[in-house]
């Protein structure tokens, strides 16, 4: 994953206490990790990574109450988050499920922007693309109905591995992602007649009614808690006929979960209800794994829909 996020405190000794405690952290010793950053948090109150890092070290020590409290003044000292404090928060009972802060999914990437290929591809496994590709193709022969798509939007388009996937069945793709890192990646590729700086529903919400004819978003809806609006959205854009097609991560229960990993899990029964209220056809549901952690399978869902 990423390199770690460190947002200077502005003082010289509390940022290299900052750093001890991490070598500490990375080493094990947790306790003397937590008395560092302390210390660092004396030398400068709003320290918003040392909070963030004690919350972390307080979490792995089964020390809730604290952790939480860390946590807390993490996201009090940077509102925006972009740590992903309140995602902790959730995960420890102490707030309700809500999105992703944008500031924190932005500086998420654009962190992994110039490895992300590598990491994906040779450390996780990443199959994503394929899976989308091969499911698309599956379900438009199954209705007899060409696989070429004159123009596509890719959500959360990273560096264009789904436009290299789909590279020979698209004319036109045009790629939206939070991250101007990934989008530096993505230009690169010289796959996408159009690239756009702006989160998934936005990026939809300025495009024309009825202007795409495929709409994909490999690995990327994990990062929302709630598909309605993105759904509603993609509807909107496609012409009649036009294919949504999408993986997730899913889990055994219902509805939707914030998993270990900070990335939503979503039940296939959430997902069905999800796509019928956006008043789309479902085509294809089926159990697929997008990638590796822990070198194991990540339990997922690949899933193509249509609009009739």
């Amino acid at each position: 994953m990423p390199l770690r996020l460190f947002l200077t405190s502005g003082d010289l000794m509390a940022d290299r206490r900052f750093e001890f405690a991490r070598d500490l952290q990375l080493k094990g010793d947790l306790p003397a990790a937590a008395d560092l950053l302390e210390q660092a948090i004396e030398l400068a109150p709003d320290f918003t990574s040392a909070w963030f890092t004690l919350g972390e070290i307080r979490q792995q020590l089964g020390e809730r109450d604290k952790a939480i409290a860390a946590f807390r003044e993490a996201r009090r000292t940077d509102p925006e988050d972009q740590h992903g404090a309140g995602l902790h928060l959730m995960r420890l009972g102490d707030a309700e499920m809500a999105e992703m802060p944008k500031a924190y999914v932005q500086a998420l990437f654009d962190q992994y922007a110039p490895r992300f290929e590598h990491a994906l591809i040779n450390d996780l496994g990443y199959r994503a693309p394929a899976l989308i590709f091969k499911a698309v193709l599956a379900a438009r022969v199954a209705a007899k109905k060409p696989a070429y798509f004159k123009r596509t939007i890719d959500l959360g388009c990273g560096t264009g591995l789904a436009a290299a996937a789909f590279a020979k069945q698209v004319d036109h793709f045009i790629g939206i992602d939070l991250s101007p890192g990934m989008i530096k990646e993505a230009r690169a590729t010289n796959l996408y007649a159009e690239l756009e700086v702006a989160d998934m529903i936005e990026g939809l919400r300025g495009k024309a009614d009825a202007s795409a004819n495929l709409v994909v978003a490999a690995d990327a809806f994990v990062y929302l808690s709630d598909l309605a609006p993105v759904l509603s959205e993609a509807r909107r854009v496609l012409v009649s006929g036009g294919v949504l097609a999408f993986t997730l991560e899913t889990h055994d229960g219902s509805g939707v979960v914030l998993g270990e990993g900070l990335r939503y899990a979503h039940s296939a029964e959430y997902v069905r209800g999800a796509i019928a209220k956006a008043d789309l056809k479902l085509l294809t549901l089926e159990p697929a794994s997008p990638r590796n952690e822990n070198n194991e399978p990540v339990r997922g869902l690949v899933v193509v829909a249509e609009k009739t």
